[in-house]
């Protein structure tokens, strides 16, 4: 049976499981931005874990357990999630956490969960989420200068030696940022320009201008949507000609849809294969569950899954395997993600250790260029 109670602050919904009793069931908190301006972010994540939910119980659950999610809506407000989080501790008494969203809510909820002895699986890319390791977080998607450094790759093969650097001022926009400066540093590339903007800033060109009057060979802007929509537009409309990337934060289509496909035609960035995987090899060892999951996805929700519901597809994963291989209390939990290794998984393979929350690398991402409205692999 599926209840929803509004509130004020929070959209909470609740997955109960009939009559299982508190020994048979594990209760799963979620903290999502399914309003707001991370809606991108949070609504597919929501969608995806219902719907994870729904089947592993339908299924008989994990070795008899069934699963309970309290799913709250923090409209990418990292003092909400703060708040949230300790309802999910206190009153909802959950035994893991997936989520939040972003970067900025993931660090505010840090130490509410350490302090509580509760895991956290976040959906958000920021490095410092995870580095230093904490012992209780873990993230699902691959480290922000994991892909930094893909872009950089790239730009080495096409002698591309300077570039402009153009930062959302959030959490993950500031962490990419100094990851790419650091990265910069290391291969000898020079930043001739680092700007910054909002994230409720409706237009770049000032910054762009600047930037245009440089002449870099690239453009990094390192954000998630709606900010690089609208810096796309705006590359567009003052006619700038220099490549540009993207970060992996917009990597779904809904960013396309949102920049235009004219004026994002030629973008590149480091994507997840989820968003090319009907042109991957079909002996790659992430397609069969790529296509598992589009498939289940539309068929729930009518729309294709995005590469950030599979941050939430992958922390499920990630809870479930440990339950399997170490048991239900929060500890036991803790103690499983750690140990996972080569967990084929939507971002990837995934390989922890107590030195490693994250468990991802360079191979998660595959380079790409939007082409006449669409994703295509760059060779």
């Amino acid at each position: 049976m599926k209840r929803i109670v509004s509130y004020a602050i929070a959209m909470v919904t609740c997955f109960s499981v009939g009559t299982a009793t508190a020994a048979s069931f594990v209760r799963i908190g979620a903290l999502f931005s399914v309003t707001g301006p991370a809606s991108f972010l949070g609504e597919p994540e929501k969608n995806t874990l219902e719907m994870l939910v729904k089947e592993i119980n339908e299924s008989g659950g994990i070795n008899g357990t069934k699963l309970e999610a309290v799913i709250y809506d923090t409209g990418g407000d990292a003092t909400k999630a703060k708040q949230l989080v300790n309802k999910l501790i206190k009153n909802d008494k959950v035994s893991v956490i997936i989520g939040p969203s972003t970067t900025g809510e993931s660090m505010a909820i840090i130490d509410d969960v350490e302090r509580a002895g509760i895991p956290l699986i976040s959906c958000a890319a920021g490095l410092k989420i995870t580095e230093p390791v904490k012992k209780w977080v873990f993230k699902t998607p691959a480290n922000d200068h994991v892909a930094a450094e893909k872009i950089m790759n790239y730009m080495a093969k096409q002698k591309q030696k300077s570039f402009a650097l153009l930062t959302v001022t959030d959490g993950f926009g500031q962490s990419g940022r100094e990851q790419i400066k650091a990265l910069a540093r290391q291969k000898g590339l020079k930043i001739v320009a680092d700007e910054v903007y909002g994230p409720k800033d409706t237009d770049m060109t000032a910054q762009l201008t600047k930037i245009r009057g440089l002449k870099p060979e690239a453009i990094i802007c390192w954000g998630t949507n709606p900010g690089p929509a609208v810096i796309t537009k705006n590359i567009k409309q003052l006619g700038i000609k220099t490549p540009i990337y993207m970060s992996h934060g917009v990597a779904s289509k809904k960013y396309i849809q949102l920049a235009g496909a004219d004026a994002a035609e030629g973008v590149m960035l480091p994507a997840g294969k989820l968003a090319i995987y009907d042109v991957l090899p079909k002996t790659d060892a992430q397609y069969k569950l790529l296509k598992s999951y589009d498939n289940s996805y539309k068929k729930a929700y009518g729309t294709e899954a995005s590469t950030f519901g599979g941050y939430a597809y992958d922390a499920f994963l990630l809870l479930t395997q440990a339950i399997k291989k170490s048991g239900t209390t929060p500890e036991q939990i803790r103690n499983g993600i750690e140990q996972a290794r080569k967990l084929v998984s939507i971002s990837g393979v995934f390989n922890m250790s107590p030195t490693n929350h994250n468990g991802l690398d360079l191979s998660a991402f595959e380079m790409v260029r939007v082409t006449k409205g669409d994703w295509v692999v760059i060779k």
